[in-house]
């Protein structure tokens, strides 16, 4: 199970926001769900090589060099293929474009296999199963289809290539462009080549435009536009929820079994990923997040979760499913058991992130009395849980706390309370909201130790924690004070390792991390940013960037050799980067890194 080399993900990502499909640089589809993102996979040799599933259009040699890239400024990924016979390449793409005044985006993947040279000899093998592998459909070929059966819809492969030799996984010789279009639910019964064609044009314009409209900073603009790009992906357009993943239990690190399901949405993201839909000007993707969260906050009764579905609802308990793993790393889970954990600063995340709904005038949002109602929901429900120890961001499965970083987000949020409160001119409000900032402020006091001249990670704890560096971040700390400096100086000698990696910790009620989480170390560059540190905040980011995939794709967590661990690509990582570049990008007074 152990390897030398560097683990790296060596596959891309496309979708259409309605759906992820993941491509390795053999063009085989490793890791496919539909209908939706948390649904099981159809194609899934990610977790597990004999029971995953394939779609595959490859040479049929081994001797062979290939190469994977993005269309410039899209989400559409090309696998190109050079042997002795001659070079292909594979353009996978999900159909996304504004026709009849909303957004087409069917579950369909679209495969144009191009001949660029010669007459290369290639194999198609399309063999999805159902229930997570233990389904195995049954197989009907049509005129120019294949119907795969037994599933709860139509599951088809349309295909202008001889249906005998995919179904028999016989090689043929490519001569010409050729087609091939995998549908869930309603078939495409177009013509193929010329609907592929034209989908491919409109969805490459639906991207760059929206390139276009892209807020971007004068440095390093490639990885802040695939990481807005990535962002837009993993946004589900039906109810604007946004998760963490579209994978579920890639490991920590090898033999962690440190294994989850991301493919929801987490509250506690919500502070950080609508900053980053602002700071690249979005707002069309913020109002749609905003609705998802406030559709949540009026269906909840009592407390919020700290994740939930696409569709807002109960994440469920986790299960173990029998595959073999990525790299046999097991086990295999599906669903979360920090559904059942108690995670308060969501309430102060979510009133900072409606903070602008409520007073930015681009936004054009007035609803005085939603406003004020989910206002002071939120402030409630602060209040109830003040004196209520947590498991914390860090979702410690055995350990509740009195974390500093929640009661940061109490601060936080009572202020935007306050803010709101005097947008809509209701004293009961900014009362309320200035009683509970200065009682937030008492507990984040009691977690500062003099001794490490820095705030710990909760009330009576030695241990430092990365989140505390929002701390300086979110201005509770100056950061051009003493103590804020301190308070960085103790984190870098604490938990920055390996000069390489900033550990979120030193250990956790599982034992000792190996890995870093990379938002931890690109929130390590947005804080040396905001301290005035700016050639050693270019220099965290230049050797974060390291720990990205051939395609700019990052990760959950990396390893001291630029390594790449947990599940992928992660939101948070890519809208941490995008955040510590802009934070950079704002201190600088001319263009580096162009």
């Amino acid at each position: 199970m152990v390897t030398s080399e560097i683990n790296k993900y060596n596959f891309g990502v496309i979708g259409n926001c309605s759906y992820l499909g993941y491509i390795d640089t053999k063009a085989n589809v490793n890791w496919l769900c539909l209908p939706r993102f948390d649904s099981s996979f159809l194609f899934g040799s990610l977790l597990d090589l004999e029971k995953g599933g394939e779609f595959s259009i490859s040479p049929a040699t081994s001797d062979y060099k290939s190469k994977q890239y993005y269309i410039k400024n899209t989400n559409i990924l090309a696998t190109e293929f050079e042997m002795a016979e001659g070079r292909f390449r594979v353009v996978d793409f999900a159909p996304r474009f504004y026709q009849y005044e909303r957004y087409f985006k069917p579950l369909m993947l679209f495969r144009k296999i191009e001949l660029l040279d010669g007459n290369p000899f290639i194999s198609v093998v399309c063999r999805p199963v159902g229930d997570y592998g233990s389904m195995i459909p049954e197989t009907v070929g049509g005129s120019n289809h294949i119907r795969f059966l037994n599933f709860n819809t139509q599951v088809r492969l349309t295909t202008d290539r001889p249906l005998g030799y995919i179904l028999s996984k016989k090689s043929f010789v490519l001569t010409e462009t050729k087609y091939a279009v995998f549908s869930y639910g309603v078939p495409l019964e177009a013509p193929l080549a010329e609907t592929t064609e034209s989908f491919l044009t409109k969805t490459k314009k639906y991207w760059t435009d929206w390139v276009k409209a892209t807020s971007v900073p004068n440095i390093y603009q490639d990885e802040v536009i695939r990481s807005a790009l990535v962002l837009k992906l993993h946004q589900y357009e039906d109810t604007g929820a946004v998760i963490a993943s579209g994978t579920t239990s890639l490991p920590e690190f090898n033999g962690s079994q440190r294994t989850w399901d991301y493919r929801y949405c987490w509250m506690r993201d919500t502070y950080y990923t609508l900053n980053a839909f602002n700071n690249i000007g979005h707002f069309e993707e913020l109002e749609s997040y905003f609705q998802f969260i406030q559709n949540i906050i009026m269906n909840e009764k009592q407390q919020i979760k700290p994740l939930y579905t696409i569709l807002g609802d109960r994440v469920p308990n986790e299960k173990i499913m029998l595959l073999d793993g990525y790299q046999h790393n097991k086990p295999v889970r599906t669903g979360n058991n920090a559904i059942n954990q108690v995670q308060n600063d969501v309430y102060g995340q979510i009133l900072i992130s409606l903070l602008p709904l409520f007073i930015d005038k681009r936004l054009n949002y007035i609803d005085r009395k939603k406003t004020e109602f989910i206002t002071e929901w939120l402030l409630d429900r602060i209040e109830e849980y003040m004196d209520v120890p947590d498991s914390g961001l860090w979702e410690f499965g055995t350990t509740n706390q009195f974390h500093c970083y929640t009661y940061l987000f109490h601060w936080a949020g009572c202020r935007a309370a306050t803010k709101i409160g005097r947008f809509i001119d209701s004293d009961s409000l900014i009362r309320k909201a200035e009683s509970l900032t200065k009682q937030s402020i008492l507990f984040i006091e009691k977690c500062y130790s003099p001794t490490k001249l820095a705030y710990t990670q909760a009330v009576g704890s030695k241990h430092l924690d990365a989140s505390n560096l929002q701390l300086i971040l979110m201005s509770y700390l100056n950061p051009g004070s003493d103590i804020a400096m301190s308070h960085l100086k103790a984190h870098e000698k604490e938990l920055f390792k390996d000069d390489n990696l900033f550990f979120r910790y030193t250990r956790d009620d599982l034992g000792k991390a190996e890995t870093s989480f990379l938002i931890c170390g690109f929130w390590y560059a947005e804080t040396l940013a905001a301290t005035g540190r700016l050639d050693k905040a270019q220099e965290i980011i230049e050797k974060l960037l390291k720990c990205s995939n051939h395609l700019g794709l990052f990760s959950e967590d990396a390893d001291e050799n630029f390594g790449q661990w947990g599940n992928f690509p992660q939101t948070y990582i890519h809208v941490g980067l995008v955040n510590a570049i802009y934070k950079l990008s704002m201190k600088i007074d001319k263009p580096i890194f162009l």
